[in-house]
This record gives structure tokens, sequence and C-alpha cells, in this order.
């Protein structure tokens, strides 16, 4: 893409704006189809690092009667009338001349960018000549790219390689609504993923009686989806922010997820000024302090909760090594409620023998996966807990809940080093997990 000499570009001239106190705060304004635009910061907060590391500049405007006009209705009109990109520019302009009075010192700056503006050579001139003007480092400013139909992707990700090349960062914005698909993640390569506020929503959703059934289960799919995605992006090399959080349920959510940053009223509402940082420090430590607490608690119930399949598993292992059959030493914790199974595995993750199998009422839930029913031969060589009992020999290991292949249900496994004729085998157990509120 041919860029323009931004030196040889007239930036935004800072007479166009008229810089006045509102609500105390020095901030520019600029008159444009009959309205007064103005800027507003929301902040966005690093969860760990207990403090705004970066703002959101977010156009509010007012028409000759000073009644609010949303931003919506601002941008709709510039697009019937030809002016998208103009407007798009003139608001960007407006948002850096209100963030240099603002007085942040290092944070970001977010700007909303449509696609179609990235694409347009004369925006990176103008862009880069602003902020030259404003003496504000590119590296401080971060791009959100609109998780839209792009017609032409390709050259919308040649665009944003150069604006990171000229030390921009960008963020993929509203990414789990609308046209999101993991592709655009590998196609723009974004620094920031922005989760849009509907994924959290779903995660955070109360449980209700419809029909005669609980949500309980749908919200605590959406819960693990919600990490699962946050992990995925993490594995991806983005560092993620979850937008929209407007309750301290949410926050807490956001906060169990491991996303990075977080954005929304429970934390800081738009404001011409600067976020409190004391409140704000003094908020995220309470709210990291009942999550510590909460997760000690749910810790201690998990281990209260498997002790006696644990201790009934180590009896087991004792016996198989003591040279008892598989078959026999597994009753003790096939009677417990909820486990499910036992199976052995050699020293290569290969399983000897097919499940063991106590309940007959077992078999309707394995004969809808009736292929997956005989795992004799099976190599569970990937499988977490098969490594984590040959890593670590000579005591019990549990994994975290996950989705056993055996019924598709969620299921924890218990795994243990052991000799079998004098040789090293894992014995494995598993134990359906219901959530503790559907028990």
């Amino acid at each position: 893409m041919a860029i323009a000499n931004p030196d040889k570009v007239k930036p935004v001239s800072p007479r166009t704006f008229e810089l006045s106190v509102t609500s105390g705060f020095d901030r520019y304004s600029v008159e444009h189809g009959g309205w007064t635009l103005s800027s507003v910061f929301q902040p966005v907060f690093s969860l760990s690092h207990m403090r705004a590391v970066g703002y959101e500049g977010l156009l509010r405007a007012h028409d000759a009667l000073d009644r609010v006009v949303s931003p919506l209705d601002v941008f709709g009109q510039a697009a019937r009338v030809g002016e998208a990109m103009q407007v798009d520019r003139l608001s960007q302009a407006l948002h850096l001349e209100n963030f240099k009075v603002l007085g942040a010192e290092n944070e970001w700056l977010f700007l909303n960018v449509h696609p179609g503006a990235l694409t347009e050579p004369y925006h990176m001139a103008a862009l880069l000549a602003n902020l030259k003007r404003l003496q504000i480092e590119p590296r401080r400013v971060v791009l959100e790219v609109l998780e839209q139909r792009a017609d032409d992707i390709e050259t919308l990700a040649d665009a944003v390689q150069h604006f990171r090349e000229h030390g921009f960062l960008i963020a993929l914005d509203d990414f789990g609504a609308g046209h999101s698909n993991i592709e655009r993640i590998w196609q723009l390569d974004p620094d920031i993923v922005k989760l849009d506020r509907v994924m959290l929503s779903h995660a955070a959703h109360s449980a209700h009686s419809v029909h005669g059934t609980s949500h309980l289960k749908h919200r605590r799919n959406m819960e693990a989806i919600l990490s699962g995605v946050v992990s995925l992006l993490h594995e991806a090399g983005k560092l993620v922010l979850i937008e929209g959080v407007e309750t301290e349920h949410e926050a807490q959510l956001a906060l169990s997820s491991g996303a990075d940053f977080v954005q929304g009223f429970f934390f800081g509402r738009p404001n011409p000024g600067l976020a409190d940082a004391s409140q704000a420090h003094t908020l995220m430590s309470e709210l990291t302090e009942r999550f510590r607490l909460q997760t000690e608690a749910k810790e201690r119930r998990v281990a209260t909760r498997l002790q006696p399949y644990v201790r009934a598993f180590e009896r087991a292992a004792e016996r198989l090594a003591a040279g008892e059959a598989l078959e026999e030493v597994c009753w003790n914790f096939l009677s417990l409620d909820n486990a499910a199974r036992c199976f052995l595995l050699d020293a290569n993750g290969r399983q000897a023998g097919r499940n063991v199998v106590l309940r007959a009422d077992r078999a309707a839930h394995e004969a809808r996966l009736l292929p997956l029913i005989d795992a004799q031969g099976a190599n569970w060589l990937r499988r977490p807990y098969f490594r984590a009992a040959l890593g670590d020999p000579d005591r019990v290991h549990v994994t975290k809940p996950y989705l056993s292949i055996n019924e598709a249900l969620p299921c924890v496994t218990l795994s243990v080093e052991t000799r079998m004729g004098g040789q090293r085998c894992v014995l494995c157990g598993d134990i359906d997990w219901i959530a503790e509120e559907e028990e």
C-alpha cells in the first residue's frame, strides 16, 4: 500500500477545534453538521496491575439546543451523505487533541477505526502527521479494527501490517459477535482481542427454568467456553480484553477467565478526565480478595468431595500391585456415587483390557456413543492424567474437569503409577463431575 509522506500531509489543525472547560475538564470540541462533537474516555484496566492502562476515545454529540445526539446518528448521517471517512478522521483527530490535554503519561489511547479508513493511504499519513504535531508516539495508540465483514480481507491485513510497522498496536474489536470467526485472528494478527459483551452476558446468565429444564448446565458451559476462548487467544499470542463488564458477577467471571484487561461501567464510565487511580485500585483489590476467598473455598469443597474417591483409589492401586486382578480391586472405588469406570494403561499409554464398570445404568448413556465403548487398545498417551502419573509417581493425581470421550459428559480422572507383574502401569478412574448446584 502506497503511503503518502506524512510531512507533506496537512493535519487537522488545532484551530479547527474549540478549547473549553466542561465539567471541570479542559477539552476540545468541534462543530460538524449542526452538531457539537466532543470526546469522553472510558478507561481500560489491567486486572493484574489494578490500574488503568489505556483509554478508549468515544464520541459525544449535542445539537444546537444542547440535546444529546447518539454517536450512531452522527455516523449514520455521515454515511448517508458520503462523509463516513471524513467524520471517522475528524473523530480520531478530536480524540487525539483531547487525549493530549487529558494528561495521561504512559497509557494507551484506543481509537475505533473503520476498516475502510485503514486501507486508505491518506488516513495513515494524516494520523501520523497529527501524532507528530501533538508529540504522541504511535506506540501509545491502539487502533481498534471493527469485527465486521471486510470486502477485501487481504488488503485490510496488508494495511494493518503497515500500521503495525509504524509502531501502532492493533486490537480486534467486538470478537464473539456478528461476523466473528477465528480465521480473522490469523488474518489480521492483532495484539489485543476485545471480546464482545455477548460472550460475557451468556456466561453470566443466571439459571432460570424454561419448559421445566434448568439453564444452569448451559451457563456452566458458557463459563467454560469464555475461559477456553481466553486460553486459546493466549496460546495464539494475543492479549485479551473483556468489554461491557457491568456487574460484580461479570467482573468475577472476567477475573476467573484469565483475561488481561477489562472495560465497562462496573470499573469506570466514560469521562472527560482520567480515572480515579485510588478508587480503581481499591475496587480491584477488593474484587481480587473476594475472588481469592471464593477460589480457596471452592478448592476446599472439591478436596473434601474427592477425599473418599482418592482413598479408595489408593487402596485399589496397592491391591493391584499385590497381584490382584483389575476387576477385583476397583469395586470399592466404583461403589461410590458418581464413580464411572476404571481402566489400566501400560507404560506407553495403551489401554490394557476394557473399561471396568460397576453400575448397569451406565449402559443407556454409553449406548449413545456405541463406537467408543470398546476402549481396549486405545492410546491415551496425550492425556494429562497419564503424563502426570508417570512424571510424579507414588501419589494420586486428579485432573481438572474435562469432557469424557466415553459419554461426552464432564468428568475428572484419578491416576496413579503402580506395577503389575513387575511392569510399570497407570491405574485410572473416572468420576462424573456434576456441578455442585446440580447435585
